[in-house]
């Protein structure tokens, strides 16, 4: 039997997750299927079930994880928002995909977790990055020593968030650095199975008050340094950069990465290519293996990688706009 998956939200990545589970239900392993799609406006939610072949259609977040209408949940919900829904979801009993950020701060974010586990429910946070098979392919490159001992990484990237009415409202959870710097950071963590134990930065903020671009400087565990600039003021290189004694790895475009470029001294760019049209995919492929197998959490994209994010975001926030929680 399939399981069901109601969406919370119609936000610009819906349709993503859309392709990406229908995509994945054309393999064997497969199990998902969308069932249904809640917006607070019930027209709206209406208009895309119709658009996107959804069976069913909520005009309230609350109304379809109370119904009977989905096993799992996704949260595409605005940042602020994810938290509390989960929770909802989770009492409720329903299996829980939340995107990134998973919660605004970690106590927040450890609490789900424990909830997950009072209600046998599998829990994850939707972080697409540490899935990518050219990711898998660099992680396993660099365990094999084949760039040397890495020193040093660097992240690039912008965008436009002028979609998203809310993107620069700071009681929303909005702004680049919880919409985006969980990518470089979790991809750090997964690489080198450690944490980030030291981190700065400088931003400018928007008219709103909320950063438009930074600029964050992070030291991992294992001594690498690391940066992340992002910005929504202007165009960057939208690459990754992994520096190590040997040579050196590229991953263009590294959030949502299609291929690696191998540098080494005096030779030609080795390129490593795994083209895929959704690359939500894998995390979906992932989260039903889970779930079939009765977790509650993810070997992959562990509790503690997500609260370990949480409290570096919540830390690099708190920098900038002083006193507005307290962190735990």
């Amino acid at each position: 039997m399939k399981l069901r998956i109601g969406i919370l939200s119609t936000a610009s990545i819906v349709p993503r997750l859309i392709g990406a589970v229908r995509s994945a239900e054309t393999s064997a392993c497969s199990g998902f299927t969308i069932s249904a799609i809640a917006s607070r406006d019930l027209e709206k939610a209406r208009q895309k079930a119709k658009l996107w072949n959804i069976p069913e259609a909520f005009g309230s977040y609350e109304e379809l994880i109370a119904s009977d209408a989905a096993d799992v949940i996704y949260i595409a919900t605005v940042n602020s928002e994810h938290t509390r829904f989960t929770r909802l979801a989770l009492e409720a009993g329903k299996h829980v995909l939340c995107e990134k950020p998973f919660a605004l701060y970690p106590d927040e974010a450890a609490s789900l977790f424990a909830l997950a586990r009072k209600k046998d429910r599998f829990l994850m946070e939707m972080q697409k990055v540490v899935f990518l098979p050219v990711v898998q392919k660099l992680k396993e490159l660099i365990q094999n020593g084949t760039l040397g001992r890495i020193t040093m990484a660097d992240f690039s990237s912008s965008f436009d968030p002028g979609y998203n009415a809310w993107f620069f409202d700071a009681a929303k959870g909005g702004g680049p650095l919880y919409s985006n710097a969980g990518y470089s950071l979790q991809l750090m963590q997964y690489l080198f199975d450690c944490y980030a134990d030291a981190w700065t930065g400088l931003c400018t903020k928007s008219s709103a008050g909320v950063e438009d671009q930074f600029a964050a400087v992070l030291h991992m565990e294992n001594g690498i340094l690391f940066t992340n600039k992002t910005s929504t003021a202007a165009e960057t290189v939208h690459t990754g950069l992994l520096y190590g004694e040997k040579g050196y790895a590229e991953l263009p475009d590294y959030w949502k990465a299609r291929k690696a470029i191998l540098h080494y001294p005096g030779q030609e760019p080795v390129v490593l290519e795994y083209p895929c049209e959704y690359e939500l995919v894998y995390e979906v492929r992932h989260a039903e293996e889970c779930i079939r197998s009765g977790l509650t959490e993810s070997p992959v994209m562990t509790e503690e990688m997500t609260v370990r994010t949480a409290r570096t975001l919540a830390a690099l926030h708190e920098l900038w706009n002083p006193s507005e929680k307290s962190l735990t």
